[in-house]
């Protein structure tokens, strides 16, 4: 099993249901860049984000912290991980920004843990970054 992956979230357009930007359109070609490793700290560890330095690096109040702390909470696990996140989408510009560092989150870390959820379940993982960035926690 992989120690590090990286991912690709791409940017949405048009909400098309209660999920905030998660249940969107994806833009081809428009998102962020994320590379989750494994740690052996049993913590989230996010890194300062290259250019939006002002993005929460507290795995508490960071959208992917948050949506993984929801899975490994849902899998009582206590695996942590390191985040390093490429902003290619300016946060507030009304594309899915929150949304592409929350839903790539939880599919890296799915995958880093061998695949126990289906895309679909990841959702409501994702969407509770999104609560975050939303300011309903």
């Amino acid at each position: 099993m992989s120690e590090s992956v990286k991912v690709f979230a791409p940017g949405s357009v048009s909400n098309v249901g209660c999920g905030f930007d998660i249940l969107g359109f994806a833009i081809d070609g428009v998102g962020d860049e994320m590379v989750v490793k494994k740690n052996d700290k049993k913590e989230i560890a996010i890194a300062p984000v290259n250019g939006y330095e002002n993005l929460p690096t507290d795995p508490k109040k960071n959208v992917a912290g948050v949506a993984i702390q929801a899975l490994l909470d849902d899998l009582k696990s206590d695996q942590g991980f390191d985040i390093e996140i490429v902003k290619n989408i300016k946060p507030g510009s009304g594309i899915g920004s929150s949304a592409a560092s929350a839903a790539g989150a939880v599919v890296a870390v799915n995958e880093l843990l061998g695949n126990p959820y289906s895309r679909i379940d990841l959702v409501d993982f994702a969407m509770k970054g999104e609560e975050v960035a939303s300011g309903d926690v």
